[in-house]
């Protein structure tokens, strides 16, 4: 028997875009919510086009579909309606009506220009989960700022930190910040639903991106709180441990994550650098940390002798922590990454081959697993079939829409 979703019956209107909300939505759509995407008619969101790569279609030629676009925007229905027109806003107050929630990453208070803002609506839907997603927050001098995750990274303190000491600060690759807004949206989401089935009341919920950025800091925002010391630079090091950070081997790289002196010891027993380990220098990890160039440089010399293999060999059959820097094929590659079904392939309408590849949701339920029903949608595929099923509206009612770009 087939266990319905968690979040079966939840019906999310998806007014985002980019990756922050959209990100947010396919972890509810994962979960069993149904997702309308809602999308400006001819454009869509911007990152469909977002490439190369593209997706090919059966005749080997790129299509309008981009591989930052599919990564998150599985299990949602792609509706056109322009939100600018009167009629487009009307179409989404008829479509809240029987919606659980709506999340949004517009600029502050462009949604309210169309009456659509959260004050504009909470007294009609009583009951809607309404999560804002801004650069700033709903409040504050920043809040009219537009905010994009690079912005973030920088004014947030995350670009300080990364990056090696003698070199510029660098950004993540991946917009983190983007990212975890995401999965905080989705935790308040939820939260909000649990409120709502105690209480019987939505809420509004403010996420701001730099917020979410100074969030996180965690211990290394704790060390200068507590401190009063800047945190700097590491590259790969860790700042509150030692050693924990990428050393050099004969052939590439390899991670020791020595976090404790047991593992400190074993490690210098499997390298033959058994004196470091009694070493007073050495012996603590805060003396490690005091003492870290030189430690730093001692193993180095030592893991430069030999491959990777041999040291993640060593270090596994003596319960040190490590493992190589694996680069994006070797990951998707790893045993490990195929058996937790990390990478996943959809039957894509058109494309070469007939599916996509995709990346596989992390969280593993025992009793209502993710599952994976819509691949991400082609603009407007859906607008139709919602629009009918939702409200009603027959062709005659569609067609008219569509002649004045309502839809």
């Amino acid at each position: 028997m087939t266990i319905p979703g968690p979040l079966d019956g939840i019906r999310v209107l998806d007014v985002s875009r980019v990756l922050a909300g959209p990100s947010c939505t396919q972890v509810l759509g994962d979960l069993g919510a149904d997702v309308v995407k809602i999308e400006r008619p001819g454009v869509g969101d911007e990152t469909r086009t977002w490439g190369p790569p593209f997706v090919r279609n059966t005749e080997g030629c790129e299509t309008s579909e981009s591989g930052y676009y599919l990564s998150t925007n599985r299990n949602k229905r792609s509706v056109t309606v322009d939100l600018t027109k009167p009629e487009g806003a009307a179409l989404i107050r008829r479509l809240l009506a029987d919606s659980d929630v709506l999340i949004e990453n517009f600029k502050l208070g462009n949604l309210a220009e169309y009456g659509l803002g959260y004050d504009q609506l909470r007294d009609d839907f009583p009951q809607l989960v309404y999560c804002s997603i801004t650069g700033f927050g709903q409040t504050g001098p920043y809040a009219s700022r537009p905010g994009y995750d690079l912005l973030v990274q920088g004014a947030g303190g995350l670009m300080s930190v990364t990056g090696e000491p003698d070199r510029p600060p660098v950004k993540v690759p991946i917009a983190v910040t983007d990212v975890l807004t995401g999965l905080y949206a989705a935790v308040g989401i939820l939260s909000a639903l649990r409120h709502r089935q105690l209480h019987g009341e939505g809420q509004h919920i403010d996420l701001g991106l730099l917020d979410v950025g100074v969030g996180w800091l965690y211990n290394v925002g704790l060390n200068y709180l507590l401190s009063g010391a800047v945190p700097q630079r590491l590259g790969t090091a860790h700042p509150n441990t030692v050693p924990y950070q990428v050393f050099p081997s004969k052939d590439g790289f390899l991670i020791l994550g020595a976090g404790n002196d047991q593992h400190f010891r074993r490690f210098c027993r499997l390298a033959g650098l058994e004196p470091l380990a009694d070493d007073a220098r050495f012996a603590t990890n805060a003396a490690r940390v005091k003492n870290r160039d030189e430690l730093v440089s001692l193993i180095s010399e030592v893991t430069s002798r030999q491959p990777t293999a041999h040291w993640i060999e060593a270090m596994e059959k003596h319960g040190v922590p490590g493992g190589p820097v694996n680069t994006v094929d070797q990951v998707f590659a790893d045993p490990q990454v195929a058996h937790r079904g990390m990478k996943i392939s959809m039957e894509y309408p058109g494309a070469q081959g007939g599916c996509v590849p995709l990346i596989g949701s992390p969280l593993k339920l025992s009793r209502t697993p993710v599952s994976y029903r819509r691949p991400p949608p082609q603009l407007g595929a859906d607008t139709d079939d919602v629009l009918r099923e939702r409200l009603g509206l027959d062709a005659e009612a569609l067609a008219a829409l569509r002649r004045n770009g309502v839809i």
